[in-house]
């Protein structure tokens, strides 16, 4: 599992604001690169995005799902880059209304495959994930101003 924090100078709802809008993600999640979709019940349990992931050449168009969503608290996502990628991304917020703590916890969603290339992907993905929410940092503080 690679986990990851960071502080950022605004609140929950800035911050969840955020991470409910899948325009944004593109320009905060290292690796995505457009959002083709959303389904009219986006945030809904079940409700899903569609993305493009990956880099110069080598991209694919696939989901990500809504899995639980606790509103300005937690957001667990389940994301799908095939052929290989499955995963659960899950972001904890805690906090106040000018100051929180954002978390992201990542983990193969198939435990078998997970085990063997953890060793191998937690570290690189960790990196990732800590690019990742400093550049959800400066999207949040850019829409607060």
């Amino acid at each position: 599992m690679a986990y990851t924090g960071r502080e950022m100078a605004a609140g929950p709802a800035d911050v969840f604001a955020v991470l409910l809008d899948p325009h944004t993600y593109p320009d905060w999640l290292v690796g995505t690169s457009e959002i083709r979709d959303v389904d009219a019940a986006w945030p809904r349990l079940g409700s899903r995005f569609h993305h493009v992931v990956g880099l110069g050449p080598f991209k694919v168009r696939d989901f990500t799902e809504v899995l639980a969503l606790e509103e300005n608290e937690l957001l667990r996502l389940k994301v799908r880059a095939r052929p290989f990628i499955w995963a659960v991304a899950t972001f904890r917020i805690v906090g106040e209304a000018d100051s929180c703590v954002v978390t992201l916890e990542e983990e193969p969603d198939v435990r078998i495959i997970g085990n063997v290339v953890r060793p191998v992907l937690d570290p690189t993905t960790h990196v990732r994930n800590h690019r990742s929410l400093k550049r959800l940092a400066d999207v949040v503080t850019s829409r607060r101003r």
